[in-house]
């Protein structure tokens, strides 16, 4: 694709659309690195298997996600886009996506009640219509519908909030009702089916459908073996260190890096740190990978022990209390704290 720069589209919210032609040199050289993508394309683009379908994003907005959207629509479909995350965003891969005409809302930094904006928004197309399929990355596309049709009938279910980010989802649930008292029920019986991408959102899925929750079909993607055991082995050992590198720049070689989780995520993460020589420890709860880890060669603590001997701490598990206030208060000044484990 080239950008085309349609001043009278504006069915998008960036951080700067001047990006856009960075992003698009980018998104070429990863066409090359996604041979899977692009072999899909040129065997049915022709047949436009994906026409009719309108397709509602919620996925890291990078430069790779950008290569997956244009194949959708190269295969037929429709898409709005926004993304799973408030700093995961490649703002220039987001301009590059919104130059073309296709609907995007990702900024990198974005706040939490952006977050929740966007992702009512990915719901609202422009002829009036609905999204009749969700590609959701840690199931909040999901989690919004269900949970604000329910509200729809019971509006005491957002009166506790019981963080900061369910104090914005619930605010943003209540405003939207206000204006539209089954916004979320009308869009919610429009979804055939959604594909959910990563372990959290398929713990989300499992727990809805036995609870009885769950309003359509989903497709785990994320235990699929080409996901489970390469992009969450292989990418995040790629991804991790570029993180850490591109937001502090410090030198990894000769710290203690403390690796919390040993599962796929967790391997890969230890390999990278190690591969750059810092000394790699890890906390994990399962025994089996606890021993892994040691088989490995790596020193297996608990995080209590860790906590002020530590240089950088990478959270690998998905969970919440892995590491808590107190262990913070315990670390060395200017320790990294990062989370990888989504």
């Amino acid at each position: 694709m080239e950008c085309f720069m349609n001043a009278a589209f504006t069915d998008y919210k960036i951080a700067d659309l001047s990006l856009a032609a960075w992003g698009r040199k980018e998104i070429a050289i990863a066409e090359t690195e996604m041979p899977g993508l692009m072999a899909i394309r040129q065997e049915f683009t022709r047949s436009q298997p994906l026409k009719g379908a309108r397709i509602t994003g919620s996925l890291h907005m990078t430069i790779q996600t950008a290569v997956l959207i244009e194949t959708l629509i190269a295969l037929g479909a429709e898409v709005r886009w926004a993304s799973c995350n408030i700093f995961s965003t490649q703002d220039h891969a987001a301009a590059a996506i919104a130059a073309d005409g296709i609907a995007v809302f990702a900024v990198k930094g974005e706040t939490l009640a952006d977050y929740w904006d966007y992702t009512h928004r990915i719901f609202e197309w422009p002829d009036g219509g609905y999204s009749n399929m969700i590609l959701d990355d840690g199931g909040d596309a999901t989690l919004l519908l269900h949970l604000g049709a329910r509200a729809e009938k019971d509006a005491a279910l957002l009166n506790n909030p019981g963080s900061e980010e369910e104090t914005c989802l619930f605010a943003s649930i209540k405003a939207k009702l206000a204006t539209d008292k089954t916004w979320y029920s009308t869009r919610l019986a429009a979804i055939k089916g959604v594909t959910e991408e990563t372990t959290t959102g398929v713990h989300r899925l499992y727990q809805m459908h036995e609870r009885g929750e769950l309003k359509f079909p989903a497709i785990n993607v994320n235990d699929s073996v080409t996901k489970s055991k390469f992009d969450n082995l292989y990418g995040c050992r790629e991804s991790l260190v570029d993180g850490i590198k591109r937001a502090t720049d410090v030198m990894i070689a000769g710290k203690v890096a403390l690796i919390a989780g040993y599962g796929d995520v967790g391997k890969g993460s230890a390999q990278a740190m190690r591969a750059l020589s810092a000394q790699v420890w890890v906390t994990e709860v399962d025994p089996i990978c606890a021993l892994q880890a040691a088989m490995e060669g790596y020193r297996v603590v608990t995080m209590d022990y860790a906590a002020d001997k530590a240089d950088i701490f990478v959270t690998c598990t998905g969970n919440f209390h892995v590491i808590t206030h107190g262990h913070m208060v315990k670390m060395k000044d200017q320790a990294i704290v990062c989370n990888i484990g989504h």
